[in-house]
C-alpha cells in the first residue's frame, strides 16, 4: 500500500496565465476534463498571485488534486491518492495518457507530458539513484532482508527482471544479473590470477571473492568491516557469492572482519607484498572539488594499496558512471598525485542493476 502521485504538465501561451479572465477559463477547462476521470471531484480553494494560481480539488477515495499555473507558461496537475495493495488504481497508464491528451487539447497546449503514478510511503522501496543522481524505478516485488548494522542500512530485495538485489544506504550494489560488473572489475580474460596473492578491500557481497577463487589464486585476503552484510548475502545472494561466505577461512582464502585501513597498515609494517589489490569500496563521489572525507579516504586507500603491491602489481577498482565525467576526471588527477608515479587504464561495462555504463580502473606503478 502506498500513496500514488500522478504528475502531468502542460506548456501554454503565457497570456493564458497572466490574463485574469483567461486564467480563470483555463482553470475551469481543466476541472471539466478532470471530472470525467476522477469521481466526486470538488473545488475547495483557489489562490491567485503574481500571475500564478493554485487550485485545490478533492475527490472520492481521499483524492487530492493540485493545479498550478506559472506565469512562464507552464501548468502542472498533481493527482494524489492512497491505494491498498488489493485496490485498483484510480487511473491506469492508458487513462493517464488519455487524460493528458484531452487536457492538452482543451488548453491548446504546445507541449505536454505525463508520469505514471509514483508510489510513495510503501514498505517496498522501488526508487534508487543513478551515479549522476537521476531516479530509476525498479520492478521490486519483495523485501527479502532489511536491517541496519553499525555501519549502514542493508536491504536485499527481489526484482522480477534482475533477481535478488543488494542495496546499501539506498544505493544499489549488485544483483544476480550483474556478473559483468565483477568480470569487468577483474578484467577476466585479460589478467591472470593463477598462483597470485590478492587483497580485496571491502567486497562484502562475496561476488568478487567467489569469481577470483575460480581462477586458482595462491591466496586471497578479503578485508570487510560489516559482518552483517556477509551474512545477509550468504543467504540471499548465493548465485553471486556461492558458499565462500559460509566460513571465514578456506584453503586459499581468508576473510578478515575489520577496518581495511588498519589491516593494510599492518601489511605495510610487515613488509607484505601482493600481486593485486582490489578496491571494492565506496564509489567516486560527486563533488565540485576533490575535497572532503570520502576523497581523503580514497587517497589514503590508493597510497596504502600501492605500498603493499609488488612492483609488477596492479590496483583494480570501480569508479563511477560514465555519465559523471567531472567526477572521473578528478579521480584521475588524484592518481597523478600519489606518492609513487603510476599509469592507469580504463574499462567500461553496462551494469544491468545500475542501468548505466560503469567505469573501472586498473592502476600500476610507472617504470622508467
Amino acid at each position: 500500500m502506498a500513496v500514488n502521485t500522478i504528475l502531468l504538465d502542460f506548456t501554454v501561451n503565457s497570456t493564458r496565465l497572466t490574463n485574469a479572465e483567461e486564467s480563470r477559463i483555463l482553470q475551469d477547462d481543466m476541472e471539466i476534463v478532470l471530472s470525467n476521470y476522477v469521481p466526486g471531484l470538488r473545488r475547495q480553494q483557489v489562490f491567485n498571485f503574481a500571475g500564478s494560481f493554485i487550485v485545490l480539488l478533492t475527490a472520492d477515495r481521499g483524492t487530492h488534486i493540485t493545479l498550478r499555473g506559472f506565469p512562464h507558461g507552464i501548468v502542472t496537475c498533481n493527482i494524489e491518492y492512497f491505494k491498498d495493495d488489493e485496490e485498483k488504481p484510480l487511473l491506469l497508464l492508458e487513462s493517464i495518457r488519455k487524460l493528458e491528451k484531452e487536457i492538452a487539447e482543451k488548453l491548446s497546449s504546445k507541449r505536454s507530458h505525463s508520469i505514471p503514478a509514483l508510489k510513495r510511503g510503501d514498505h517496498i522501496d522501488r526508487y534508487f539513484p543513478t551515479a549522476d543522481e537521476r531516479i530509476l524505478e525498479y520492478d521490486i516485488d519483495k523485501v527479502l532482508y532489511e536491517e541496519k548494522s553499525r555501519y549502514q542500512k542493508i536491504l536485499i530485495v527481489h526484482s522480477r527482471s534482475l533477481g535478488n538485489l543488494l542495496v546499501l544506504d539506498d544505493l544499489q550494489n549488485i544483483s544476480e544479473s550483474d556478473l559483468i560488473y565483477t568480470e569487468t572489475l577483474m578484467q577476466r580474460g585479460k589478467e591472470s590470477y593463477e598462483g597470485k596473492e590478492i587483497v580485496i578491500l571491502g567486497g562484502g557481497d562475496g561476488a568478487l571473492l567467489w569469481e577470483l577463487l575460480k581462477e586458482k589464486p595462491k591466496f586471497v585476503y578479503m578485508l570487510e568491516i560489516d559482518e552483517l552484510v556477509m551474512k545477509a548475502c550468504s543467504k540471499h545472494l548465493r548465485s553471486c557469492c556461492g558458499d565462500c561466505l559460509d566460513k571465514m577461512k578456506g584453503d586459499n582464502y581468508e576473510i578478515i572482519v575489520d577496518d581495511c585501513v588498519k589491516i593494510l597498515n599492518q601489511f605495510i609494517t610487515e613488509g607484505r607484498k601482493f600481486d593485486y589489490v582490489f578496491g571494492d569500496l565506496t564509489d567516486i563521489p560527486l563533488s565540485a572539488t576533490p575535497q572532503g572525507e570520502i576523497w581523503d579516504f580514497i587517497r589514503l586507500i590508493l597510497n596504502s594499496s600501492m605500498k603493499v603491491l609488488k612492483s609488477s602489481g596492479k590496483y583494480m577498482t570501480h569508479g563511477n558512471g560514465a555519465s559523471c565525467p567531472e567526477s572521473l576526471r578528478m579521480y584521475e588527477e588524484q592518481l597523478q598525485k600519489l606518492y609513487v608515479p603510476v599509469e592507469f587504464s580504463r574499462a567500461h561495462a553496462f551494469v544491468p542493476s545500475f542501468m548505466e555504463d560503469w567505469v573501472f580502473y586498473q592502476v600500476w606503478q610507472k617504470h622508467n
